[in-house]
């Protein structure tokens, strides 16, 4: 499971929708009380943030779109509680992009 930090823009494809379907399965975890992944580390990550995990569905949303993707998987925004940033990172933000940058995909090429 793996919600990047970096903007959007520079995710390709695989990424981009690949956080997109990730996103969704945390969101359900943790406003559906599910047990499934509920102790992973990008999981307790967002727990008590989901009003930043809305916007960075938000974001998400925004890219996709502007890529020609469709959309039909709304947030309930109900539900987007808690801090609107996102202060714990798992990797920082270079770390990231090295990981990324190592996958061979055309993150960042965009």
């Amino acid at each position: 499971m793996r919600i990047w930090d970096i903007e959007p823009k520079f995710l390709c494809r695989k990424h981009l929708l690949g956080e997109h379907r990730e996103l969704h399965a945390i969101w359900n975890i943790l406003t559906k009380n599910k047990k499934g992944y509920s102790k992973h580390p990008e999981t307790l990550r967002w727990r008590g943030k989901l009003k930043s995990l809305y916007i960075r569905h938000e974001k998400l949303v925004k890219e996709m779109l502007k890529r020609g993707y469709k959309h039909n998987s709304e947030l309930d925004k109900n539900l987007a509680k808690g801090k609107a940033k996102q202060n714990v990172l798992i990797n920082s933000l270079e770390e990231q992009k090295q990981i990324l940058k190592q996958k061979g995909c055309s993150c960042f090429s965009l």
